[in-house]
């Protein structure tokens, strides 16, 4: 009889149970993200903003995340410090931003509420509403991409070596069923406000089950530290992270192409996605709750599908092809969107499953690349350099769309007298795809070099 203690995780309903937990807080993160998406035109013509406004708004979520690096700094403290105070103080700034930016938007700030005239005293161009609104999502954005990072910690921390890219499947899955949720939700709402603020009471949820998390986590270390204890006094410890390692995961050739196939693929569907239902309002005269359930396939089709592919993953690997053949699937569906009138229902549903192939593949097949000790570090230089793309392409929609409608506002499109061109805007996307598919083939032939075993299963046998 083997009377040789487990960890905590090793019992399968404790772990997939602290997966649903972990995961609530990214559903509200992935919640408030999109919570603006169904509401876009009433919130425009209620606070006068023009498509430059409303991307400049949603750009400033990433602004944090790429000229001060800090899912890089937040990674290497998961690293360092360990989930539960890096991870609870990432999470209350999560809720933070969302309740910042809600402010901003609301009736009891544009009547001069708190700090309304000092937000007024400066940068003229831009409206008080707008500024305090690029605040909100600044910290929003700080807190919740570091969050993300936390949690493929998490994943990675619970499931190595057993279920690992179904586990991912099932986070990403239960995190989209927070974009899928608001974009039936929100636009039911008569008064948009309303919707904001249920998304920004969503966060402080998130951010209280993460604390619940933290229970857990815990009790896992204090396991897996007598475990080390019952193999003996000479048993190796756990390596620490070291600021050189940074640097040794720079030089990692497959690291930097997967990367690089995250920034170009997620840029390609986010700020995309941020648009769909107002594309699908102009070019298809649909109604915009009817527009906001549409666009609500892509997420829904994740929920169903990433999970899915995890399992495959898991089972049978083709990590590095489910790439390549999710970029593919991206291409298709920009060119059908943005070159012809057929109806949007097919390559809608087919973008969602490109967008569940490419993550599910991609997030755990990092756990193969770099070295353990620096997942954090991995998953915050990849979402800092994620957030270059979140960063500039909702923005660059926007202007891309004031400039190829002159003369075009949101009051005209709201009275039904005027309509947007998306045809450029969405083929940048197409272009987008283009460098990402160039990416995965370079990643799979480069794991034919290095053998990290991206093809392979990634359940131990």
């Amino acid at each position: 009889m083997n009377d040789m203690p487990q960890d905590f995780s090793s019992r399968p309903l404790t772990r997939w149970s602290v997966l649903v937990l972990a995961s609530l807080s990214i559903f509200a993160s992935y919640y408030f993200y999109d919570v603006y998406t169904g509401v876009k035109a009433a919130m425009s013509a209620t606070l006068q903003f023009d498509n430059s406004d409303y991307g400049t708004m949603l750009s400033y979520y990433s602004v944090a995340n790429t000229f001060l690096l800090m899912c890089v700094f937040g990674g290497m403290v998961l690293d360092k410090w360990g989930l539960r105070l890096g991870g609870s103080t990432f999470a209350g700034v999560m809720a933070l931003g969302a309740l910042v930016t809600a402010y901003g938007g609301s009736d009891l700030y544009r009547e001069g509420g708190p700090f309304y005239a000092f937000f007024s005293s400066f940068a003229p161009s831009y409206s008080a509403e707008l500024k305090m609104m690029m605040l909100g999502r600044f910290l929003f954005g700080l807190g919740s991409e570091t969050l993300i990072v936390a949690n493929s910690k998490i994943v990675v921390k619970w499931f190595q070596g057993k279920e690992m890219a179904l586990a991912f499947g099932i986070n990403l899955a239960l995190a989209r069923i927070g974009t899928a949720g608001v974009l039936w939700v929100s636009p039911m709402f008569d008064y948009w406000q309303a919707a904001v603020w249920l998304g920004a009471a969503i966060t402080v949820f998130g951010f209280v089950a993460f604390l619940f998390y933290n229970i857990f986590d815990h009790r896992l270390d204090r396991d897996r530290r007598d475990v080390r204890l019952a193999q003996g006094a000479n048993a190796a410890p756990e390596e620490e992270f070291r600021l050189a390692d940074l640097f040794v995961l720079l030089k990692n050739r497959s690291f930097l192409f997967i990367t690089a196939l995250c920034v170009l693929f997620y840029s390609a569907v986010f700020p995309f996605l941020a648009y769909a239902p107002d594309m699908l309002v102009n070019k298809f005269g649909m109604s915009d709750d009817l527009s906001s359930q549409i666009a609500s396939i892509i997420p829904f089709g994740t929920i169903l599908f990433t999970p899915l592919f995890g399992l495959f993953v898991d089972m049978k690997g083709k990590s590095a092809s489910m790439m390549i053949y999710g970029s593919m699937l991206l291409i298709l569906v920009h060119l059908w969107l943005s070159l012809t009138n057929l109806p949007p229902y097919v390559p809608i549903f087919v973008l969602g499953v490109a967008f569940s192939l490419v993550p599910a593949a991609m997030w755990p097949s990092v756990a193969k690349i770099v070295d353990p000790k620096t997942t954090g570090t991995a998953y915050g230089v990849m979402t800092t350099i994620q957030n270059f793309g979140l960063m500039i392409f909702p923005w660059l929609i926007g202007v891309v769309l004031d400039r190829t409608n002159p003369g075009v506002t949101a009051e005209l499109v709201e009275q039904g007298k005027a309509s947007y061109d998306y045809t450029l805007a969405v083929l940048m996307m197409v272009g987008l795809g283009m460098m990402g598919i160039v990416f995965a083939f370079l990643l799979r032939r480069d794991d034919r070099i290095m053998g990290y075993g991206l093809e392979r299963p990634t359940v131990s046998k």
